[in-house]
């Protein structure tokens, strides 16, 4: 969440693979986008785009 609260613009899961320091390969992608997925089923996250995600903002 840490990585989101200091992002100005929507990300993607590449993007925060890169800022959590995990190395950048398929595996992590995806289990990072699943990841974020959740957290937009749960209302933690808006998914803005497909496949770019971000903090609700009121």
């Amino acid at each position: 969440m840490a990585v989101f609260a200091t992002a100005d613009a929507p990300l993607r899961a590449r993007q925060v693979c890169e800022a959590m320091h995990l190395t950048v390969a398929p595996d992590n992608i995806n289990n990072t986008r699943l990841k974020l997925e959740r957290l937009v089923e749960r209302g933690i996250l808006t998914e803005t785009e497909q496949g770019l995600f971000t903090q609700p903002r009121p």
